[in-house]
């Protein structure tokens, strides 16, 4: 019995310890957080050091508006050589790879029963034309009446049409290029069937070649003919000049681009067709522009903010930017110079932050 009391007294004894140990914790706690209490002003704002944020001070410069994009070099004439009518190949007379003159004589197919078809033709013509040339005389004595010479005529006529008519054909077997360039690889041998759908090889001329691109609907009225413009390709670190000869009429209305073309000369072909070209394009210089690193701006649902410091303090400004470069942006609307913008932290901060701001040095 005394030892069930002995170990009863025990426990008792225990967990008031527990309970001494417990409010005694909470009171320390309560003091804590009386004290983290005393730290918030007067007027309900945030208590603690201010945020340490970089920043600049906004200043208006000359702002060479120039428009990076990119586009695509095309050949200035190209075309996929065909023959126009059926036959076996009997003639090639280029090499491929070479350069051709226009009109040059490319491709020879066979035209031995076109030639009998003139022949022939030809003959009815010749005796037709005699016809007609009794019928006149026999006319003019009153033997035959008008109408017995006009069917002469209108018969050598008829004749003469289809004569033109077999001439026609017998040009189309011979192709001939349609303009000078240079010539590829050729698809075709002789003694080949050629068909109109027949690939014979392609054709393009690629001095000068044209340089197409498309700008941005709101850079529309500063694109003007003969404005020039520089870009470098991919294979070669050489820069290249051109000079816009071509603007679509109208604005695309599933891009809201508007689409460009540039003439570049290319004397040494260094500049193949199909190549993807780095565009610069000089717009109009701006005097007073407002330029801010691109790491100011915060994307929201609609729109674009940045940071200022207000008299110790973070708020927000709905801003509108414009031409963007590797590290500024143009404001053309929402700030002004002499504002503090915040350059760091900005996805940190929240309107009436306190901030401190470190201005680069002058």
């Amino acid at each position: 019995m005394k030892k069930r009391y002995i170990v009863y007294a025990v426990l008792a004894l225990g967990l008031a310890w527990l309970v001494y140990y417990r409010i005694s914790a909470n009171k320390k706690l309560e003091g804590k957080g009386a004290s983290t209490g005393k730290g918030k002003d007067d007027k309900g704002g945030k208590g603690g050091p201010p945020m340490v944020v970089d920043g600049i001070i906004v200043k208006t410069s000359t702002f060479n508006n120039d428009l990076e994009i990119t586009g695509a070099i095309d050949a200035n004439e190209s075309v996929v050589l065909k023959s126009e009518v059926s036959g076996l190949v009997t003639g090639i007379y280029f090499q491929e790879g070479t350069t051709v003159s226009k009109g040059s004589v490319l491709v020879k197919v066979n035209d031995r029963d076109i030639q009998a078809q003139l022949n022939e033709a030809l003959t009815k013509q010749k005796l037709s034309a005699t016809n007609e040339n009794r019928a006149k005389q026999l006319l003019e004595k009153g033997a035959i009446s008008q109408e017995e010479y006009d069917t002469s005529l209108a018969d050598l006529k008829s004749l003469q049409a289809q004569s033109q008519l077999i001439r026609a054909q017998l040009a189309k077997t011979t192709i001939r290029a349609p303009f000078s360039g240079k010539i590829g690889l050729r698809n075709i041998s002789s003694g080949t069937y050629l068909t109109p759908a027949t690939v014979i090889a392609n054709l393009v001329s690629t001095n000068p070649v044209k340089i197409t691109f498309s700008v941005p609907e709101k850079y529309a009225g500063q694109i003007k003919m003969g404005s020039e413009i520089s870009f470098t390709t991919d294979g070669s670190s050489k820069h290249n000049t051109g000079k816009v000869y071509a603007i679509e009429p109208g604005i695309d209305a599933a891009t809201r681009t508007l689409q460009i073309r540039a003439l570049a000369p290319n004397s040494d072909n260094s500049l193949l067709p199909g190549s993807f070209a780095k565009i610069k394009l000089s717009l109009k210089t701006m005097d007073d522009a407002i330029l801010i690193p691109n790491q100011a701006i915060v994307p929201v649902l609609n729109g674009k903010i940045v940071y200022v410091s207000k008299n110790g303090k973070a708020q927000e400004v709905k801003v509108e930017a414009g031409t963007r470069t590797a590290e500024n942006i143009v404001i053309t609307s929402g700030l002004k110079a002499g504002d503090t913008v915040l350059t760091t932290g900005s996805m940190s901060l929240k309107k009436d932050t306190p901030v401190k701001v470190h201005l680069p040095k002058e």
